[in-house]
């Protein structure tokens, strides 16, 4: 039993600074897979290690997908290891022969914590729906399913679920990408727009928006050039624009 704060010491160094000098790294399968039980900050950090005994040492992990299914929650648009989360997940989910449901499954359960989401995350969490899109097109009639949310008296999916083939997203929509179409941020609204159009078969290069900061977007809108925009078409006559204003005869505007 480690203090929380050791376990995450340990965790953010392990995968580089232990695991390449060790001559067994099988050994700490149990230690990463008991870390990866725990849930919250120290999950996310526990996937680090387990991506290289995974891949590098065949390790098998029958119920890895539930688990990382299981992480997104919340607070995973919020968190400090958010860029690492989602460097990982875009590896794991980027093999083409994960079942659809499985992908759906992920597809719908970030689209619905979207709606929370700081428009900073949804500006990488869109191209990333839009990846998955393009390596499992399968998936696709989460957007092209006939009628869409209207033709639905309810989504038939299941956020509650622990099991992602038993979360019905398949039988879903995706509405909440559309909802975003209308977000208060433009590039947000642009950026869930691109499901209106066919997707390009050329993936979005999103490593350059994990980091993204709400200071960063702030700080883009505020070095933006003023450009000047014509309120009017004509100039105003009288009080309330109108030619034969009788207003104009008793009120100035200047």
């Amino acid at each position: 039993q480690l203090p929380t704060g050791l376990y995450k010491k340990v965790l953010v160094i392990l995968h580089d600074s232990v695991l390449p000098y060790m001559n067994e790294p099988t050994l700490m399968i149990d230690f990463l897979t008991v870390a990866y039980g725990i849930g919250g900050a120290i999950s996310l950090l526990a996937l680090n290690g387990l991506f290289i005994l995974i891949h590098q040492h065949n390790l098998e992990y029958p119920d890895f997908f539930k688990k990382l299914y299981s992480l997104l929650d919340p607070s995973i648009y919020h968190v400090k290891y958010r860029a690492r989360f989602f460097h990982l997940a875009d590896l794991f989910l980027s093999s083409s022969h994960l079942p659809a449901y499985l992908v759906a499954a992920f597809i719908k359960r970030l689209s619905r914590l979207a709606l929370t989401a700081p428009p900073e995350a949804l500006l990488m969490v869109i191209p990333f729906i839009c990846n998955l899109f393009r390596r499992h097109p399968a998936c696709k009639v989460l957007v092209h399913r006939p009628n869409g949310p209207e033709g639905m008296s309810e989504d038939p999916y299941i956020m509650e679920e622990e099991e992602p083939s038993e979360s019905r997203a398949l039988e879903s929509s995706l509405w909440e990408i559309q909802s975003l179409q209308n977000h208060y941020h433009p590039d947000v609204a642009k950026a869930a727009a691109v499901l209106n159009q066919s997707l390009s078969e050329i993936e979005d290069d999103i490593s350059g928006l994990l980091e993204l900061s709400g200071y960063e977007l702030f700080d883009k809108e505020v070095k933006k050039k003023a450009v000047d925009v014509p309120l009017e078409f004509e100039q105003v006559r009288g009080l309330f624009g109108k030619k034969n204003d009788i207003f104009a005869e008793h009120f100035s505007l200047d």
